[in-house]
């Protein structure tokens, strides 16, 4: 009974040294020494606990350590912040917030209405002095993404919201419908973008969803109006958005849905290939459409010396299935540059297309019999910075052929021309916020002479996130 006593009184010291003292190198073993040599332990009680512990220690050395649920404490590094945006990323899945908020002052001058300045499809405000405070071609835009790398595979799913300053009717164009400048109504918030994408190095990049489109997103990605207002149009009841280049040098490429699949960059080369959901037309007659669009886009990224230049070409293709008349087949293409100096970048654009019609995609794009009209347009553009300040400048045109003579007959005030001046100026007040000036002299001819014009000036800011 003695025996037994001795042996729980030392294995409670035992439990003591080893709770008070872990990181004590010996400290069980000289514990226990000091315990035979007080005469506490027998001498086989002595030789049984060394050869106890031995097997013990042995034992733990062998096992593997316990699994550690990390917290945000920020042990081990397992919470970090993200590399660009607002977010943080946990274990191996990268959470990231990125945005942009903007708003301006527009004040939009345009000739008062008549019947020299009718022209169906033109963008230049016609109705006198009008002013607004309101988005610019961006609407503000909140990104939500989750990425991760999965079994060798980087893995994505992407969400953009895109909501307005200015109160919208939501009648007959959803988020981005005419402006309702009036009390208790609510902006439009634009679901842009929800897709998902998955690649790997020498793969490439897959992406399935709803995101901007391949044919003419290269011209409103590089033109200076992306930022600031640039043609205003509906500026006495605002919507989301001011036109920007929009008609004025480019077709809208829009957000739709999507599978495209992106090439690893070749010697700086990209090629892009996407099928897409086919679009009715916005003026011609019922279409019931069943096959898909073809988008493609490469690009060229290369330095030449101090020269920096991208390069690239797009097109688009569309089979048309009208209801009540003969199909056609709608097609685009676009090319250009941007070439950077110093200080100095030049863009320069060009596209033509066939049953297209310009502004937007298959807006005024045939005759409404199913005779396809042709467009094309351009624009050049130059911005110098110097320290904070940006100065830039550019102009740009869409032009619209009539389908035929029966066209000309029946469309007499159809859009012949859009064309735009544009002058602007920057200023980086920090690394989030930029303030900006425009103004923007808006022409629009049509067919049989009417002509329009209207002069705007825009100040205010945008910041990125």
């Amino acid at each position: 009974m003695k025996g037994t006593l001795r042996l729980m009184s030392a294995a409670g010291a035992l439990m003591l040294a080893a709770t008070a003292a872990p990181a004590m190198a010996g400290t069980t073993a000289d514990l226990l020494k000091r315990l035979h040599e007080k005469g506490i332990l027998t001498d086989d009680e002595y030789q049984e606990l060394v050869k106890g512990q031995a097997t013990e220690t042995a034992q733990a050395a062998a096992a593997p350590a316990p699994a550690v649920t990390p917290d945000a404490s920020g042990g081990a590094g397992y919470v970090r912040m993200t590399e660009s945006g607002v977010g943080l990323q946990v274990g191996d899945v990268a959470l990231k917030f990125s945005g942009s908020v903007n708003g301006f002052y527009v004040h939009d001058n345009g000739d008062a209405p008549s019947a020299t300045n009718a022209v169906t499809g033109g963008v230049a405000t016609v109705g006198g002095s009008t002013s607004a405070v309101r988005n610019g071609l961006l609407p503000g835009f909140l990104k939500v993404e989750a990425t991760t790398t999965q079994g060798g595979w980087d893995v994505g799913a992407h969400f953009g919201m895109y909501p307005g300053i200015n109160s919208v009717s939501y009648s007959g164009g959803g988020a981005n419908s005419g402006g309702n400048p009036r009390a208790l109504q609510t902006s439009g918030i634009d679901f842009r973008q929800t897709y998902l994408t998955f690649g790997r190095a020498g793969f490439g990049e897959v992406k399935i969803g709803r995101d901007i489109g391949l044919f003419q997103s290269e011209s409103i990605l590089n033109d200076i109006t992306l930022l600031s207002s640039g043609t205003p149009a509906g500026n006495v009841a605002p919507s989301n958005t001011t036109l920007g280049r929009i008609g004025t040098g480019y077709i809208y490429t829009d957000f739709q849905p999507q599978i495209t699949y992106t090439t690893p960059s070749f010697s700086g080369f990209t090629a892009s290939i996407g099928i897409f959901e086919p679009l009715s037309s916005l003026t011609g007659p019922a279409e019931t459409n069943k096959q898909p669009g073809f988008q493609a886009k490469f690009v060229y990224d290369g330095k030449f010396g101090d020269v920096a230049t991208r390069v690239w070409l797009s097109g688009t293709t569309q089979k048309h299935n009208v209801d009540l008349g003969p199909d056609y087949t709608g097609w685009g293409w676009d090319t250009g540059a941007k070439v950077t100096f110093g200080p100095v970048t030049v863009v320069g654009t060009y596209y033509d297309a066939s049953g297209l019609g310009t502004t937007a995609l298959n807006l005024f794009d045939t005759d409404g019999l199913g005779n396809k009209r042709d467009s094309h347009g351009f624009y050049l553009q130059g911005l110098a910075t110097f320290g904070k300040i940006s100065v830039g400048g550019s102009y740009g045109e869409s032009n619209l052929d009539y389908a035929n003579a029966a066209d000309a007959l029946a469309n007499p005030t159809l859009v012949d021309k859009n064309s735009s001046w544009v002058g602007q100026v920057r200023y980086g007040l920090n690394s989030w916020v930029t303030l900006l000036g425009e103004y923007v002299n808006t022409k629009s001819e049509a067919h049989n002479g009417n002509k329009a014009t209207s002069d705007a000036i825009a100040a205010g800011a945008i910041l990125f996130f």
